[in-house]
């Protein structure tokens, strides 16, 4: 199933179950986003506010033809169906539900310039004096073949910062209202971060709960055939 929403980090919290523990979720911002093309399987979506004078002249006649607000987060997320959903109508939080996975994509937060030890945990040189190697790089390449450093070597630089997904996260609690969705568990991103919620590829949804009708008793049905 292909399905998904672009939201906004507010914050974590925890929530506390019968028994006394105690469960740490993250609190989402989940839409609604304004649909402003579809096509091939696909929604562009925008979510969040901007002013128009931030925004290009193209961008906003387009927006004007919608009749939409600018939007500052936009991107493009995949549907199995896009019956019902057409550009200048709206996608809500409610396309999720209680119990449902789903898959969070978010930039990480940014660290800096950091040596290997923070970013790559190292170990570490001797602590006493006179080692001269306490966190430092050692050896890296070889000696006259190939005479240079390997790619993929791990070494000091930029942490973080990157496009990074949390896949299988569990929806506790849906807030139609105020357009807010709780996830068990940690997202990508500092708060107010956007992100990209889509329904999780590696667990199924949960099963709808759906009116069936009580079976018959094998005695009215002899007592059917009867008449």
């Amino acid at each position: 199933m292909k399905a998904g929403i672009l939201g906004k980090k507010l914050g974590m919290t925890q929530i506390f179950t019968d028994e006394g523990g105690f469960v740490p979720i993250t609190v989402i911002e989940a839409g609604p986003c304004a649909v402003l093309k579809t096509g091939e399987g696909k929604a562009l979506l925008g979510f969040d506010r901007k002013k128009e004078k931030n925004t290009t002249k193209p961008l906003l006649t387009m927006y004007k033809k919608l009749n939409v607000e600018p939007r500052a987060f936009v991107r493009e997320i995949a549907f199995d169906s896009l019956e019902g959903i057409s550009a200048g109508q709206e996608v809500t939080v409610d396309i999720f539900r209680e119990k449902d996975f789903v898959d969070v994509t978010g930039v990480s937060k940014g660290k800096g310039f950091q040596g290997g030890v923070k970013r790559w945990h190292w170990k570490g040189g001797p602590g006493g004096h006179g080692s001269m190697h306490h966190r430092r790089v050692g050896s890296v390449g070889a000696s006259s073949f190939p005479s240079r450093v390997l790619k993929g070597q791990r070494l000091p630089g930029r942490m973080g910062n990157k496009r990074n997904t949390i896949q299988s996260l569990e929806v506790l609690k849906i807030v139609k209202d105020k357009n807010i969705m709780l996830v068990k568990g940690s997202v990508p991103g500092a708060n107010n971060g956007y992100l990209e919620i889509r329904v999780a590829k590696k667990k199924e949804p949960a099963k709808r709960e759906q009116a069936v009708k009580p079976k018959e008793t094998a005695k009215q049905e002899s007592k059917q055939e009867k008449k």
